[in-house]
């Protein structure tokens, strides 16, 4: 049964985690010289993608379909970067990760959240989690042709899937919502924070060299 309250904690946590990740989706579409439209759209996918995903799997109505608010929300984030343009360009690359760490770590506890509330056992919840913080990314850096930033830079979907354990481990506990919540968040934004500041990734695959070559 899903109470009004978490109800209400769940759609708050997708409204800030929409706003975070429109943000970044929107600031590279700048950095590639789209336009308004063209840089709206970038957010949105960025920002609705892996909740999308995730809904669909969970047979659904995707979250962002049940209320405009979320396409409004795009929309206040793409005037953000329009009005602040130079703020933004100047502080480009701590504004582009400190709002994609953020998103990150809204969408990973709603997806686990949402997972949890549909029944789903605890490692399909980390799974979709993981989805929800990390499939709009892939989107975007489609869109914007660049190879999936998750699969070749600093630790990215391994933060989230760290934080949706974290939360399941603190919901066995019988944490309190809230502080669960709390701790998530931190665990995956300092997880992914020091892993830009420090260069942190996982191992590398590496192509067996041919005999003779």
């Amino acid at each position: 049964m899903i109470t009004t309250d978490y109800s209400a904690l769940q759609q708050l946590i997708e409204f800030l985690g929409t706003f975070a990740f429109a943000i970044s989706g929107i600031r590279m579409a700048a950095a590639k010289r789209f336009d308004w439209f063209g840089g709206y759209c970038c957010g949105f996918a960025v920002a609705i993608g892996g909740g999308t995903i995730r809904d669909l799997m969970l047979r659904t109505t995707p979250f962002w379909m049940t209320t405009p608010v979320y396409v409004v929300c795009t929309a206040f984030a793409l005037l953000i970067v329009i009005l602040f343009e130079e703020r933004v360009n100047h502080l480009y690359n701590m504004f582009l990760h400190i709002f994609d760490t953020f998103g990150l770590a809204l969408f990973t506890i709603a997806g686990v959240q949402k997972s949890l509330m549909f029944g789903q056992p605890f490692w399909v919840a980390v799974i979709m989690g993981c989805i929800t913080g990390a499939a709009g990314g892939i989107i975007r850096d489609i869109l914007l042709n660049e190879v999936p930033l998750i699969f070749r830079k600093e630790i990215y979907a391994m933060a989230s899937v760290v934080g949706g354990i974290v939360y399941c481990g603190l919901l066995a506990l019988h944490a309190d919502v809230h502080l669960n919540i709390l701790i998530t968040f931190l665990v995956v934004s300092v997880i992914r924070l020091l892993a830009v500041k420090y260069h942190l990734s996982l191992p590398h695959l590496r192509q067996r060299k041919e005999a003779g070559e």
